[in-house]
This record gives structure tokens, sequence and C-alpha cells, in this order.
């Protein structure tokens, strides 16, 4: 058995499951804990969504590993549509006024999802620079602390699961999922520089903490 850490919106939660167990054998288990039904979820581990069919042990999912788990977008986008419609019967007989009601509360809906998507993007823009810090310092071949890379990826989990609360339409979510993959590549060269920097060639006398440099960043979840 091994412990799965399980991120769902603000909740923190653990697992105990086989190793060989499937994502979806999983999904079951976090039903229990979350009241989300297996169908209605997705889960990632390392930034990326896994199918239901593939092993914990063939995605290098270990004890105390970290999974995010995030609400179907199809899902939440089906319950928009029944509250729209539900709306619509309601008010069919002051269909013009409230047509002007619901443009309104779209613009304003729109605004912020942009508003939302640029805050989230300016965070993602602060983590590319701590992101080439230590490109530069692998590459210069100093010995980086692996908690820099650990902490590195829980700030970016955080943005991702941030841009997952985003109701977007449009421009808004087209720049929504770019931010999205602007993430995903992030996590995937720390992922590369975190092999190079566990060289065993490399020299451990180099040793060095690169969030000295960025003492503001904080994940706000536990390692």
């Amino acid at each position: 058995m091994i412990k799965i850490k399980v991120a769902h919106g603000p909740a923190q939660h653990e697992l105990f499951v086989p190793a060989h167990s499937t994502f979806g054998e999983l999904k079951k288990e976090i039903y229990q804990k979350t009241g989300l039904e297996p169908d209605k979820q997705k889960v990632l581990f390392r930034v990326k969504e896994k199918e239901d069919r593939e092993h914990l042990h063939s995605a290098a999912v270990k004890d105390n590993s970290k999974v995010l788990v995030l609400e179907n977008r199809a899902s939440k986008e089906k319950k928009i549509e029944e509250m729209m419609s539900s709306k619509q019967k309601v008010g069919e007989t002051t269909a013009s006024k409230e047509n002007k009601v619901e443009e309104m509360k779209e613009s304003e809906e729109m605004s912020k999802a942009f508003a939302a998507v640029a805050g989230v993007r300016k965070e993602v823009d602060k983590l590319s620079e701590r992101v080439a810090a230590l490109e530069v310092a692998v590459n210069s071949g100093t010995k980086v602390a692996d908690e820099e890379f650990v902490v590195s990826a829980e700030l970016l989990m955080r943005e991702l699961l941030k841009l997952d609360g985003i109701e977007a339409e449009g421009e808004a979510k087209f720049q929504r999922k770019a931010e999205v993959r602007r993430v995903q590549n992030f996590h995937e060269t720390l992922d590369k520089l975190k092999a190079r920097n566990s060289n065993p060639f490399s020299n451990s006398s180099k040793a060095v903490s690169v969030t000295t440099k960025w003492g503001t960043f904080d994940s706000g979840m536990e390692a």
C-alpha cells in the first residue's frame, strides 16, 4: 500500500491504495473522500491528466506522491447550461428585461475572467523567472537542492488550480488555455532540470538554495 496526497480545491486528503492500482481505481477512492463522481473527475499527476486504465506505478506515482483532482470541465459547463435553461424558463414573461440584465452579467463575468487570467499570468511570469534561475544554475554545473524543484512544482500546481476555477468564454477561454499550456511547459522543464541535477557526476559541494532569491514565493501547500 502507498499513501497518495490528494488536492481537491482548498481541501487536502490522504488515501492509501495498492501500488499497482489504476487511476480509475484511484478515482473510486477519491469519490469516497470528496463525493465527486469518478466520471466527473480529472486527475492530474505532474500537471498531466491521467487515463483511467493507466497504472500508478507506470506513471511513477510513489509513496507520498501528490495528485490534483479537478472537476471535469464538461460537467461544469453542463451545470451552467442547466442553470441557464432554468432561468430562461422562469423568465419567459419578462424576456426582454431579463435579456438586458443577462447581457450585463455576461459582460461583467467576461471582465472578471480576463482579470483573473491576467492575475495568473502575472504569477506565472514570476515563476518563469524562478525556473530560468534554476536552469542557469543546473547548466552551470551547480548542484541545486531538490527542495527547490519541489517548491517550484507546487507553485505551478497552485496556478493551474486557479486557472481551472476560472469560468471563461471566447477570448478569455483562449487566454486561459494558453496559460495552462505555459504552466505545463514549465513543469516539464522542471522535470528535465531535476533529472539533470540528479546526475551523480555533479559536484555536490556546490549545492545551493535558489529560493534565497525568491523569498516572496510561498506554495501555501505542504510538500
